[in-house]
């Protein structure tokens, strides 16, 4: 048993604990989007307040929200971990620091962009998931949840700050989808590319159907 936490306290151990956890938070990223998306339906909400009330009310589902937070606070902790010990390694900056010429900027922001990332979480939360489970705005009837999107997004800073988000994720995604395979040895001359360009895919789609929801609700595009 020592070993395994040994393991997980090393440099390596913890890069292989934020790939794990990264890859689970992707998948998860992909199913919340799918149900997000049911508001381009543009029936009134009809689809999403079905979707999201399966997702509320499915035990299955229930139960993997516990495996999602865990997963979540090992990504966010293994994260800032990491991050403080590169910065230890190296407390003198260069006098010359050329950083692109040997990866990209959001490749070493990683920590701002989490940090930020995090941050949205609180709130989206916040906005969300406490009124849906901890209040009985939603479950008694008397409002749905397409309609609580409508309320938040009606704010145009709230808008401005979901958006900004994406933009973070998206930069996040473009390094840590592609990172994760590689941090789990899932390298070939065939396959790597193929995961690259999914990995581009992925950090742009993803992140621009997110941003798009509050602008169209703000906008009445979406009624």
């Amino acid at each position: 048993m020592n070993w395994i936490l040994k393991m997980f306290q090393s440099s390596l151990g913890q890069k292989l604990l934020m790939a794990l956890t990264g890859l689970f938070l992707i998948s998860f990223l992909l199913v919340h989007c799918g149900i997000n998306a049911l508001i381009f339906f543009n029936d009134g909400g009809e689809m999403f307040n079905k979707g999201a009330e399966f997702m509320g009310t499915n035990f299955l589902i229930r139960a993997v929200e516990i495996f999602l937070f865990a997963g979540i606070i090992l990504h966010a902790v293994q994260g800032f971990s990491l991050t403080f010990k590169n910065q230890k390694a190296r407390p003198i900056k260069y006098a010359v620091n050329n950083g692109n010429a040997n990866s990209k900027w959001y490749s070493r922001s990683m920590g701002l962009l989490g940090t930020l990332l995090l941050m949205f979480l609180i709130i989206h939360l916040r906005h969300f998931w406490v009124v849906s489970r901890f209040t009985d705005e939603i479950t008694s009837g008397k409002e749905t949840l397409f309609n609580e999107m409508k309320e938040v997004f009606e704010n145009p800073w709230v808008v401005f700050i979901y958006v900004l988000a994406m933009i973070s994720l998206a930069y996040h995604l473009l390094h840590g989808f592609q990172s994760s395979f590689q941090t789990l040895g899932l390298n070939h001359k065939r396959y790597t590319p193929i995961i690259r360009v999914l990995g581009i895919c992925f950090s742009i789609v993803i992140p621009t159907i997110f941003a798009l929801m509050p602008i169209a609700i703000h906008f009445d595009f979406i009624k």
